[in-house]
Parts: structure tokens; C-alpha cells; sequence
């Protein structure tokens, strides 16, 4: 199963789009949806792209999976890029603790429902 037709990976999808509609467009902002959804979803999101690449690409095709490790640094770089260097730069991004939170459960949803092997 391509990682684009898990109903795991396209939730966290969907619900990223309804969210930056309605904050982008709709311009309807919940504080804490608006706060910590996205970086909810993150994870799930760009970890599951990045994985359905690696098995377009990869010897392995589907059953290419990534290690705990590799998720491990995905996190980290996240948190670190997006929690660390970025608000150092730029004032439109702020430091959060509750921003890594999410991004570790988001990276522990990926793992157990999304991470998975696939024979076709």
C-alpha cells in the first residue's frame, strides 16, 4: 500500500488543509487548534511524504520503513530547526515546549500507524 492511500497518513493530511483553510482563508482562529495543531499533524505529514519517496525510490519499494532512529532524528531536526534556530532569527517564530510535545506524538503516531510494511 502506497503511504498515500493509509487512511492513517490521510487524516493528519486532511485535517491540516481544513486547518489552514480556515485560519488562511476563513481566517478563523482557535487559540489552542491554532497553536499546537500544526505542529500536531507535522510529523505525521512530512515524515509519511518523505517515507512514500524513500519507497519510490528504494530497493525495498514497500517494505521500506523507517528505523526508530531515523525517526528520532526527524524529530530532533524539527524541534531543533523549528523550536531552536528559527525563533533566533526571526520574530514571527516563537520557542514552545508544548511545540516538541507535539511533535513527538506526532512522531510516535507516525511510527506505530503509519511506518509499516507493505507487499503488494
Amino acid at each position: 500500500m502506497h503511504v498515500f492511500k493509509n487512511p492513517y497518513f490521510l487524516f493528519p493530511v486532511l485535517l491540516f488543509w481544513v486547518n489552514q483553510y480556515l485560519e488562511r482563508i476563513r481566517e478563523v482562529f482557535i487559540p489552542f487548534i491554532h497553536s499546537y495543531f500544526d505542529d500536531l499533524l507535522a510529523m505525521p505529514v512530512v515524515l509519511g511524504i518523505t517515507l512514500q519517496v524513500y519507497r519510490w525510490i528504494h530497493p525495498l519499494k514497500n517494505s521500506f520503513v523507517f528505523t526508530p532512529t531515523q525517526i528520532m532524528v526527524g524529530l530532533i531536526y524539527f524541534s531543533f530547526l523549528f523550536e531552536g534556530l528559527l525563533p533566533m532569527w526571526s520574530s514571527t517564530y516563537t520557542r514552545d515546549f508544548w511545540d516538541v510535545v507535539c511533535y513527538l506524538i506526532g512522531a510516535v503516531y507516525f511510527c506505530f500507524l503509519i511506518n509499516k510494511k507493505y507487499t503488494d
